[in-house]
């Protein structure tokens, strides 16, 4: 591999949005844009015609032509679905544009094919539009990448057809195009699109990087970690496309019960047909009525009062970083009425840090002196808590002494000399047990009290001597108090604190974000949590839980919805979790719920419009004379209200205002 590859100097980054693309969906790339428009020109021609006393042949196959390319696709899928014995309410309106023309209403039935067509174009434009916001968000990983071979030579190939194991070079200001580790080249990566970072991370030898992360102004050579069907990007692509896929509750109830109200319309509409002639009607006005109570009765607007509003409250929340699997899940989170949280990596960072650097007295070190100690023999060490010392320890002096004879001891911690001396980082509870030094018993009182503190103590030792305690804690996400705060206050109750960590860390913890008593749960194994859980929901209460690890996954399973951490998550906790925080922050929570309440408001707002509207025609149709004309316009006027009612909640005021209420 030429080293020139990674040392070739290139230019600036190019400016790019530091947020997901926004794809928009051009009007007439819709066939059924195009084929209503075609509808509507030809109408307004033979409208034209006829009403400037043009002959019958002039403006007659005009209709006929508004007809046909109105009316086609409705009544193909109307013949599709009755083939399959379900009754669209689509061919239920082709059906009264025919009868109309049949009874010589020729250009009322054509109005009809008209503007059902430009209601089914916006419907479609909507459901694309909703779409695009969704599928915006997936646009980031590019579809090339520059795979590398063994003798250094370059082939430009599909980011699909790359392998677990391929190495790849990405230049500056590139997407990078797979989930691996970096081999060679330092450079800053513009993550946020994925983990939300407002700033570029560093990125050298060994570090993680994504797909559709966007390099800085070095070179990176970096190896395949995952097939591109399994990456980050290809997740969140299954997630979204899943939520578009799915129905909620009401909806399926809708539809079950469209079943029955259509063939409950259809059976009224032949009596309002054959029960007015049997008294004496005229067989074109019984006709005319009942062609109308058939196109006011049609429940096309009850039937898109459900998915509207969730799918774009899905969309709205996925522009924010939370992917919400499925429209079932966006209603379900409106009820939710109880909170259980884990701690580590949830409410917390999940990376250890230094707190405290704590010598003893007559060690002869400082703060920095001791803190490299302990970092030049943790240095070899994978622990985690070995890193947390030794990123320290860079972050504060100079390179950490040369370390020989390095040894680990599972639960005790690691010995290894350093400089001359027999060092001995680990478990105060293990090394003060072999170690009499005078200075025992002041190591102990300060582990002590650090550990009540909420810190793990880590004991250092020369020569069998303690020399110093080093604290070590978890750091609380910044968001995690308001968090808290407000799901409080969106649920009626403190969220519960589910974890496995000590009782003593978990109460402090708890305290800090404002769980306090009852609420703090310690000590627990995974089916532990699924108990505490369960006990909540015996008492009738719909629970959300938030967690990231694969412990966490049976109570995700088991709550009513559950939400995971994506930056940090556990594969298992991502794929049983309900929706993914991505951007790991806790705040977008307590908005997401107000947002699903919003969301379950403009369903229960678009079903009263839909009922109000076909009440009052179908009572005006019945009881009075309802023009066909206006029947048409209230019918699919209706429909359109409804349908943009619902895509209120793509605006990102609908985030802004959620986020409001959720305080």
């Amino acid at each position: 591999m030429p080293s020139d590859l990674l040392q070739r100097p290139g230019p600036a980054a190019p400016a790019v949005p530091r947020t997901a693309p926004r794809r928009c969906t051009r009007v007439f790339a819709l066939a059924e844009a195009r084929w209503a428009a075609a509808a509507l020109a030809l109408f307004l021609l033979a409208l034209t015609l006829q009403l400037t006393g043009a002959p019958a042949w002039a403006w007659g196959p005009l209709y006929t032509a508004t007809y046909v390319t109105g009316g086609w696709e409705p009544a193909w899928a109307g013949l599709t679905a009755l083939r399959e014995k379900t009754l669209d309410v689509d061919l239920l309106m082709i059906v009264a544009a025919i009868g109309a023309a049949s009874i010589g209403q020729v250009m009322d039935g054509a109005l009809l094919i008209v503007i059902f067509a430009t209601s089914g174009a916006l419907e479609a434009l909507a459901t694309a539009r909703t779409e695009d916001a969704v599928r915006g968000l997936l646009d980031l990983a590019p579809t090339t990448a520059t795979r590398l071979a063994d003798d250094g030579s370059e082939a430009t190939v599909p980011t699909e057809d790359l392998m677990v194991g391929d190495t790849v070079l990405v230049r500056p200001g590139e997407r990078i195009g797979a989930d691996g580790r970096v081999l060679a080249g330092e450079s800053e990566v513009d993550q946020a699109t994925i983990t939300g970072e407002p700033l570029p991370v560093a990125k050298e030898t060994g570090d993680e990087v994504f797909a559709g992360t966007l390099n800085g102004t070095g070179a990176l050579r970096i190896k395949v970690g995952r097939d591109a069907s399994d990456s980050v990007i290809a997740r969140i692509v299954a997630m979204v496309e899943e939520a578009s896929e799915t129905k909620a509750p009401t909806q399926l109830f809708i539809e079950k019960v469209e079943q029955r109200y259509s063939l409950g319309m259809v059976f009224t509409t032949v009596a309002v047909f054959l029960v007015p002639l049997a008294f004496g009607a005229t067989l074109t006005g019984s006709l005319l009525r009942a062609m109308t109570f058939m196109i006011v009765a049609s429940p096309c607007a009850v039937v898109l009062a459900t998915m509207p509003p969730l799918l774009s409250a899905i969309a709205n929340a996925g522009r924010h970083g939370v992917l919400v699997k499925s429209a079932v899940v966006m209603e379900r989170l409106g009820r939710v009425d109880a909170v259980a949280l884990d701690k580590t990596g949830t409410l917390t960072e999940g990376t250890p840090r230094v707190t405290d650097i704590r010598p003893l007295t007559g060690s002869g070190l400082d703060e920095d002196t001791l803190l490299a100690l302990a970092a030049a023999a943790e240095h070899p060490s994978q622990h985690p808590l070995a890193r947390a010392v030794v990123e320290a320890a860079r972050s504060r002096g100079p390179a950490l002494a040369d370390t020989r004879d390095f040894s680990s001891a599972p639960g005790v911690g690691v010995t290894a000399t350093v400089d001359g001396h027999a060092v001995a980082v680990g478990a105060p509870a293990r090394l003060l047990d072999d170690s009499h030094h005078t200075g025992s018993s002041r190591a102990a009182e300060i582990a002590a009290e650090l550990e009540d503190g909420g810190r793990t103590a880590v004991l250092v030792l020369r020569d069998g001597s303690p020399v110093g305690v080093v604290g070590i804690a978890d750091r609380l996400r910044a968001d995690a108090a308001a968090a808290v705060t407000a799901l409080t206050t969106l649920t009626g109750s403190t969220p519960m604190l589910v974890t496995g960590d000590n009782p003593r860390a978990a109460a402090h913890l708890a305290a800090e974000v404002g769980i306090t008593g009852d609420a703090v749960h310690a000590g627990l194994l995974p089916q532990d949590k699924v108990e505490a859980v369960r006990r909540l929901e015996a008492r009738g209460r719909k629970v959300l839980v938030i967690g990231d690890g694969v412990n966490d996954a049976p109570a995700l399973a088991a709550a009513h919805t559950g939400f995971a951490m994506g930056r940090a998550g556990s594969d298992l906790a991502l794929e049983t979790a309900d929706a993914v925080i991505v951007r790991d922050e806790l705040a977008t929570v307590p908005t997401v719920v107000s947002l699903s309440r919003a969301a379950r408001r403009l369903v229960v707002q678009n079903l009263v419009i839909a009922g109000l509207f076909i009440s009052v025609l179908v009572i005006w149709d019945l009881v009075g004379h309802l023009p066909l004309p206006l029947g048409v316009l209230g019918h699919e006027g209706s429909t359109v209200v409804v349908g943009l009612n619902g895509l209120r909640l793509l605006r990102d005021a609908a985030w802004n205002r959620a986020a409001q209420d959720a305080r």
